[in-house]
């Protein structure tokens, strides 16, 4: 495809326009011959310092925000515009992979992933073609505009044509819509889950916090919204945007009846019954319903698909069940973990015991609030290593224990596989150890190396063992 083509709303000469691209990038380091690179002004590094090396792994023409020397053609778009000009070229080279498809977006600080999975299987089970793009997906929660269409362009081609409807349900980060990468996308419906305690080491304040989650709830990116109001962020939200909104409240589900292995409620006066577990799966649940609805999907086809969605991985996943029961979940945020360590005490008979960390290199401001939290809602808090990257993990511990109410009964393990031996071995008949952090995650990262490290699999390995 040439250049002219791709970029049809800008002017250069005859034998810029007839550049032929077959691929759109905004890292140097995946450029390939023939790519158009973006060189982007980022808050970190500045895209234009990587022009040369773009240029020799293969990038033959490129977009910036200034004049940039170059032995390639260099198009100067301003910056207010260049990111909606990026997405459009990705959409393009990748075929326009978004048309004909719905589109949905969630942000929210948690519950994202999930209801982007449960969005994708109820679209299944009611005979739609359905998938997700984020935190199990991709690298990023929300790629950059380029692998945003190269994925779009490869779930449609694996989607099944006789079916009536296809739809595809991306997270939406905070840091996606700061830095503009989903600007140019079209959603059919936008939803918000909660907005708590994370990423301030990024954002410096919730209120700026909340408004970048806020940008995605406007007429240039849906007309339709979903919006979860017992949030009172989701609230205030609800009743400013311009978007036409279905609320969703905890007061949707009536007679809930929850166990370990599974959750009943009646919804709209549906009878809804899913292996999911944990009260605030109920309020996912419900979120994800919403939007089928709001899709064109019947209220009774929705309600009797739940049936068939299986767990998230890594999000209340229950990967041991006997005389002591083990659960592994991504919760990495305090109301997160209170949520979790909530659900599991309503549903257990014994002590709860927890095993968490903190990540390295985020959110300081969090790490005592955690500590709060597993110390107020455990029976014995074990307090370990989550992905410490540049930091001393025992920096961290400090952190996090310095939040600590007592009396509790807390210990401290930097070694997260002797942390969870060390749960498991404490444990009683009727117990529940929660294993909180990384989820779905299958390395830990230090300031010098990656390694493997599955929480599932590391309980599977010292039970059998045991």
């Amino acid at each position: 495809m040439q250049l002219g083509d791709i970029l049809t709303n800008e002017t250069f000469d005859v034998q810029t326009a007839s550049v032929e691209i077959d691929r759109v990038e905004i890292d140097s380091r995946r450029c390939v011959f023939p790519t158009l690179f973006f060189a982007l002004q980022g808050s970190g590094a500045d895209g234009a310092d990587f022009v040369a090396d773009a240029v020799a792994r293969g990038a033959v023409a490129v977009v910036a925000s200034r004049p940039i020397t170059s032995p390639v053609p260099v198009v100067v778009i301003p910056e207010s515009r260049i990111h909606s000009v990026l997405s459009h070229a990705s959409a393009t080279v990748s075929g326009h992979p978004e048309a004909g498809i719905d589109l949905v977006g969630v942000t929210g600080t948690n519950g994202k992933t999930t209801v982007t999975s449960l969005v994708a299987q109820l679209a299944q089970s009611v005979g739609w073609n359905g998938a997700t793009i984020g935190t199990l997906t991709n690298e990023r929660t929300t790629p950059a505009a380029p692998e945003l269409y190269r994925t779009l362009a490869r779930l449609r081609a694996d989607f099944d044509a006789t079916r009536p409807q296809s739809v595809i349900a991306l997270e939406v980060s905070s840091h996606a819509l700061d830095q503009q990468r989903v600007l140019g996308s079209r959603f059919a419906v936008v939803a918000f889950t909660n907005l708590t305690h994370d990423h301030l080491d990024y954002h410096r304040t919730m209120e700026a916090y909340y408004s970048a989650k806020a940008r995605l709830f406007s007429l240039e990116y849906a007309a339709r919204a979903v919006i979860w109001v017992d949030d009172p962020y989701g609230a205030q939200l609800a009743a400013s945007t311009a978007l036409a909104v279905t609320e969703v409240s905890r007061r949707d589900a009536r007679d809930i009846s929850s166990a370990l292995s599974g959750t009943v409620f009646f919804w709209r006066g549906h009878l809804v019954n899913t292996s999911m577990i944990g009260d605030f799966n109920i309020d996912n649940a419900l979120v994800a319903m919403a939007i089928l609805v709001e899709l064109g999907a019947r209220e009774e086809d929705v309600a009797a698909a739940m049936a068939a969605v299986t767990a998230v991985p890594g999000r209340f996943e229950v990967v041991h069940q006997a005389e002591v029961t083990v659960i592994v979940d991504y919760a990495h945020t305090p109301q997160g973990l209170e949520r979790l360590l909530g659900s599991v005490r309503e549903l257990c008979a014994g002590r709860v015991v927890t095993v968490f960390g903190c990540g390295g290199d985020r959110d300081t401001t969090k790490r005592p609030a955690m500590g709060e939290v597993a110390s107020r809602m455990s029976d014995l808090t074990i307090v370990t290593s989550d992905n410490p990257r540049h930091e001393s993990p025992d920096a961290i511990i400090d952190g996090v224990i310095a939040g600590v109410v007592g009396p509790a009964d807390v210990l401290r393990e930097t070694d997260r596989r002797a942390a969870i031996a060390r749960a498991l071995a404490s444990a009683r008949p009727g117990d529940v150890v929660v294993v909180a952090g990384k989820g779905h995650e299958t390395t830990q990262t230090f300031a010098d190396r990656v390694e493997d490290f599955d929480d599932r699999e590391v309980v599977r390995e010292l039970l059998k063992g045991a």
